[in-house]
């Protein structure tokens, strides 16, 4: 997939294709597949080996009252992350 910056680039180059969710912009009770995480920090390759891989399936249980952590259940178990650190997992809606 071609992308320049957050915003991808579609068959009409006057139209920007909107950019791919996140984790951190779900909201509670929201299903999705991960299709790529950013591994750019010690935070993020943690998240890999948590197993928040390509091809899994999540979901939103909740958030805190002020809206960080997020708690989301993947293989099996549950997962608090902040926001900031799931804004590094892209998502396909199912």
């Amino acid at each position: 997939m071609l992308r320049q910056g957050i915003i991808g680039l579609t068959s009409d180059p006057t139209k920007p294709c909107p950019a791919m969710p996140t984790l951190a912009d779900l909201s509670a009770g929201s299903l999705a597949t991960v299709t790529d995480v950013t591994a750019t920090n010690p935070a993020s390759l943690r998240l890999l080996e948590l197993g928040v891989t390509p091809g899994v399936r999540v979901r939103v249980v909740g958030t805190a009252p002020l809206g960080d952590p997020l708690e989301i259940e993947l293989r099996g178990y549950r997962l608090s992350v902040r926001r900031s650190e799931a804004a590094v997992v892209e998502v396909s809606l199912s």
